[in-house]
């Protein structure tokens, strides 16, 4: 007799991040922050290394306390996680039954679709506008008894967002018993006009919670760490089904010190406002397509021309030491999906894409 897993995990396509960059080579395809990590987390860090025998607090008090300190929040309805992916999955097993239906934009992130896969639940995809969640779409897609709505705000990979205005309205628009996940990885990027923080969602309502991660302006990916703000009874719920010791000492240690580090932050918002636009003015200059982008990344759109087309693009920039992000399995195969770097890597990008468009 064979042993079957349940059924449909077969069916899931495992998540792949974004490719490693051989020795030498310039990483630009997971987001992650140029500048690395506060100094002051790097610090604290190494100095919990002669603690590595010791369990770490089961509830990472300490941590969620900086978080609510600095967020000004209620630190007794935050969960902290390994990564914001983490508290996404506990979302769905604490949530999600076989048949369940699940709603996300048309670009949503893909961990989205594998939580609901992994409960056995039906994932719905709402069609966008101009890469941009279109918020009458997903409540027409949600309106048959959608259990999740998944919305990142802003989102990954187009780098689009939607106004305090618009989340409301979907939240106001869904019935009671749909819970609405607003995913903020890329908020701290932002201060467009009409944005506001989400976290203030959740003081409106008992159905919304908003999911952060330091793996992007903290720089904090490799520790994989991540939180939840949410209604004292989803947190709850949260507790029962994570692990007793989800998220571990170093991590917490850098954390603590990462959330306090507010000039850091500062620093990285600077430097992804000031080469942000160096990109997607300049790639635009090239005659290329390129989203509209709040978060540390651009959204590039190829020809469908042979020879143009993204997939030689994304070989062209390889062979130059420079590794990007193809993103077809989000639905966009004539787009690449490029992290703003330094300086230098930020112009040798700029450099390899106008070789490319004159060969």
């Amino acid at each position: 007799m064979t042993l079957e897993p349940r059924p449909g995990l077969l069916d899931i396509k495992p998540y792949k991040p974004g490719a490693a960059a051989p020795e030498g080579a310039v990483k630009l395809s997971s987001n992650e922050n140029a500048l690395g990590c506060s100094d002051k987390a790097a610090e604290a860090f190494k100095a919990s290394a002669d603690q590595l025998h010791i369990y770490p607090d089961g509830g990472a008090t300490v941590l969620r306390d900086a978080i609510a300190e600095a967020e000004g929040l209620d630190p007794e309805r935050i969960v902290c996680g390994a990564g914001s992916d983490e508290i996404l999955q506990l979302l769905g097993r604490a949530y999600l039954a076989p048949g369940d239906r699940v709603v996300q934009s048309q670009y949503g992130f893909l961990v989205y679709r594998l939580v609901a896969m992994q409960s056995g639940a039906t994932i719905v995809s709402a069609p966008e506008s101009d890469y941009t969640a279109d918020i009458d779409s997903v409540l027409e897609t949600a309106k048959d008894g959608a259990k999740i709505v998944f919305i990142a705000n802003p989102n990954n990979p187009t780098g689009t967002w939607v106004p305090d205005s618009d989340i409301r309205r979907l939240r106001d628009g869904l019935p009671e018993d749909t819970l609405l996940v607003v995913d903020g990885a890329y908020a701290e990027f932002v201060d467009a006009p009409g944005w506001e923080n989400p976290l203030k969602l959740v003081d409106d309502y008992d159905n919304v919670v908003v999911t952060r991660t330091f793996s992007k302006i903290h720089g904090l990916a490799g520790l994989r760490l991540g939180w939840m703000y949410g209604p004292k009874e989803i947190v709850d719920v949260i507790h029962r089904v994570r692990g007793p010791f989800n998220v571990n000492l170093p991590a917490i240690e850098a954390g603590v010190a990462a959330i306090k580090d507010r000039d850091f932050v500062a620093r990285s918002k600077a430097h992804n406002d000031r080469w942000l636009g160096f990109l997607t003015q300049s790639i635009r200059g090239l005659g290329l397509e390129v989203t509209p982008s709040v978060c540390n990344f651009v959204l590039v759109h190829f020809p469908e021309t042979e020879g143009k087309d993204a997939m030689s693009a994304n070989a062209f920039l390889a062979d130059r030491g420079l590794i990007v992000r193809p993103v077809q399995p989000y639905g966009l195969p004539n787009a690449l999906r490029i992290t703003v770097g330094l300086e230098a890597d930020n112009r040798r990008v700029v450099e390899a894409l106008e070789a490319f468009t004159a060969a």
